[in-house]
């Protein structure tokens, strides 16, 4: 009755034909406003996104031109380059290489020159590329990590893409803001090394078989590809194979109907075309370096006996893969020296990988990912992804802790990948403030982050100090990797110029060539060694006899990178 009231008193010459309203040029104003609001919109988010790699892209290429060749990457960018020249798989038979035909992409544009004469292993060889081959080493070392650095940047994306079909593309930019804060992937991400192309392979492979739930036909085959990507980068994704064919199971009996038996026929079918596609992507990656696959390792191949050497002899790749396996294997039975929390020991500790994290994670995102797994649980429509989340990274974390090999954080990089998607969850929490808190979370690890750099190897959160103090807790990859041989040289050229030098330099740079005259002191009398005392902190974590009565007899005066130590005698 109103609404007719309100419409009679209407002046008939504003009415249509129909009877309705005609637009007037406030109205004409308006819905131009409303549709250039919304076209900025739309504008927005992907915006934040460039904006969002843009840093980590900025913090990635400032590490990668700082910093010196840590321990693995001189082995792995003389692999590449022997790749190039020679289609030899005879060097870094433990890795497979696809992880080091990336590498192998920038060191093309660089152009090194590579002494095909020289012989020696692999660590050899890449000190001979890198020192003595008139080479320049931060040339051929930025080259050698751009393709990981863009590589890095595009799992990002898939995190991205990851969470936001989960929760919508709010709570997908948090997730990308998480992935590209991490100081454990800028870190690695920055190096022309295989922990982060690996992991971020098994990201990829997992988000394509949650896809495959709706279309299996299309994203079960490149499920497949990832997962094979994956596997041709490092073998300790291995474990990861029967938990991406179970999840291909799932997503295909989801996206079927039928019965349930007809289900799991059908998607154990697609399980196996995956994995005959992972198969097939192994073997191409060996066939790209040498189409004949010849196999003559420059070093001895050890002999493994027991289940662990049939299990290497029944695994359908090629003979490189397999003794590579061996060799991995191998490495396991080695007493390593392990350091946490103030204490060596020598084996591993199962909780060390956990422990690492606690340390080297921001506080922040430790308290997102706790919200993020107990949200893909206990919230009814998320738990479908509960399974592609959490299941893939317990059962890596249990295979890497299981590992005799306490180096670092970088055997569990796919932590911070799988646990940045389940945070973006945390808003769907029936919190009143859950949203709110998230952002303020989010905040709170990009202002950790950006407070490290650009020291990001060493980073540890605020409740263990920061990265002046990871030296006191944790070593090797966690703090000291070799990657300040660089900045020492500036320091000591800068502060201490014609001082006499004593140095311990855990790494595969060579100091003489960064202009570091220094002796060292584990070969000299304790009484002739006077001046400065420079250690790497991961020889100053495992000092014994000699070298720890050195240290305690001098005087700490300076830090290099939050990685060396120089102490005054």
């Amino acid at each position: 009755m109103m609404a007719r009231e309100q419409h009679s008193v209407l002046d008939p010459g504003t009415l249509d034909g129909a009877g309705q309203p005609r637009p007037t040029a406030d109205t004409g104003r308006s819905a131009r406003l409303a549709a250039r609001l919304r076209g900025r919109r739309r504008w927005l988010p992907p915006l934040l996104v460039v904006v969002l790699l843009a840093q980590m892209a900025a913090a990635m290429v400032t590490t990668a031109v700082q910093q010196t060749p840590t321990i693995d990457e001189p082995v792995y960018v003389a692999t590449a380059t022997d790749y190039l020249r020679e289609h030899s798989l005879r060097y870094n038979p433990e890795h497979p290489p696809l992880g080091k035909l990336v590498i192998a992409a920038g060191v093309a544009l660089a152009r090194p020159h590579y002494d095909t004469s020289y012989h020696g292993d692999q660590g050899e060889v890449g000190r001979h590329l890198l020192y003595e081959s008139g080479n320049d080493p931060w040339r051929l070392m930025f080259w050698a990590r751009l393709p990981v650095i863009v590589l890095t940047l595009l799992f990002g994306l898939v995190t991205f893409a990851f969470a936001r079909e989960l929760m919508g593309t709010a709570r997908g930019l948090a997730a990308l803001a998480l992935y590209a804060c991490s100081p454990d992937l800028i870190a690695h991400g920055s190096l022309a090394t295989l922990d982060v192309p690996a992991a971020g392979f098994l990201l990829t492979s997992v988000w394509l078989v949650w896809r495959a739930r709706r279309r299996p036909g299309r994203y079960v085959p490149l499920a497949g590809l990832a997962l094979g990507a994956a596997l041709a980068t490092k073998m300790s994704t291995l474990p990861a194979v029967p938990v991406l064919l179970a999840l291909t199971v799932l997503s295909v009996g989801h996206a079927r109907g039928g019965t349930r038996r007809g289900r799991l026929a059908l998607g154990a079918a697609h399980a196996a075309g995956a994995a005959l596609v992972a198969v097939a992507v192994v073997w191409a990656a060996y066939l790209a370096v040498d189409p004949r696959l010849r196999f003559t390792p420059a070093d001895s191949v050890p002999v493994v006996h027991g289940v662990r050497g049939h299990l290497a002899e029944l695994m359908p790749f090629p003979e490189s893969y397999r003794e590579g396996m061996r060799i991995q294997f191998a490495m396991e039975d080695y007493p390593w020296q392990g350091f946490l929390f103030g204490r060596l020991y020598t084996g591993s500790l199962w909780y060390y990988l956990p422990a690492a994290l606690l340390v080297k994670t921001p506080l922040g995102m430790l308290a997102l990912w706790a919200a993020g797994a107990t949200a893909v649980v206990a919230v009814r429509r998320l738990r479908p992804a509960a399974p592609y989340l959490l299941l893939p990274t317990a059962v890596l974390l249990a295979a890497a802790m299981d590992g005799s090999r306490d180096f670092g954080t970088r055997y569990a990089l796919f932590v911070p990948m799988f646990l940045a998607v389940a945070a973006a969850c945390v808003p769907a929490l029936p919190w009143r403030w859950a949203a709110a808190l998230t952002g303020a979370l989010v905040l709170f690890v990009a202002v950790s982050s950006l407070r490290t750099f650009p020291y990001y190897l060493p980073y540890s959160n605020e409740a263990f100090g920061g990265p002046a103090e990871t030296r006191l807790r944790l070593h090797d990859s966690n703090v000291d990797w070799g990657q300040d041989l660089g900045r020492l040289a500036d320091r000591l050229r800068q502060r201490y110029p014609g001082e006499r030098i004593w140095l311990v330099y855990k790494g595969s740079g060579v100091p003489s060539y960064y202009g570091i005259e220094a002796a060292d002191p584990r070969r000299a009398n304790a009484r002739d060694v006077h001046g400065l005392l420079v250690v790497s902190d991961t020889s100053v974590a495992k000092a014994r006899g000699g070298l720890a009565e050195l240290i305690d007899s001098s005087r700490p005066i300076d830090e290099v990178g939050h990685s060396i130590t120089i102490y005054r005698r």
